[in-house]
Order: C-alpha cells, then sequence, then structure tokens
C-alpha cells in the first residue's frame, strides 16, 4: 500500500498526522506530507486508512 496527499486540496488541519504520527508530518506550510517513501508497513496499514477517512478535504489516497 502506498499513500499520497494531494498539496492542492491539503488545508493543513493536520487531522492524519493525529490519527497516523508515524505516516504523516507535515511541511513548512502546515500541509501533510507523507513520511515514508514507498510501500507502508503492514502494521501502519490501519492508521493510514483511519487518516484518509478523517481527512476533511479527502486529500488522501491509498493506493494498493
Amino acid at each position: 500500500m502506498k499513500v499520497r496527499v494531494n498539496d492542492g486540496a491539503c488545508h493543513g488541519h493536520q487531522m492524519c498526522a493525529i490519527a497516523a504520527p508515524e505516516v504523516f508530518g507535515s511541511d513548512d506550510y502546515g500541509n501533510a506530507v507523507v513520511l515514508i517513501e514507498g510501500d507502508l508497513p503492514a502494521d501502519l496499514e490501519a492508521k493510514a486508512r483511519r487518516a484518509e477517512g478523517n481527512c476533511p478535504e479527502r486529500a488522501i489516497t491509498i493506493e494498493e
């Protein structure tokens, strides 16, 4: 599974970083960034899905 953030849609609410701090951080403007390049470890997949569901802007995409 890979996770991406749509920079144009993210408004910096940081709900993703609250749900999955191992996966998401923030850039210099407070917008979300994915901290893990490539495939996520299996033990973080549920947290990434929770973050996707909690994003008010729907800026997170999960690719299987």
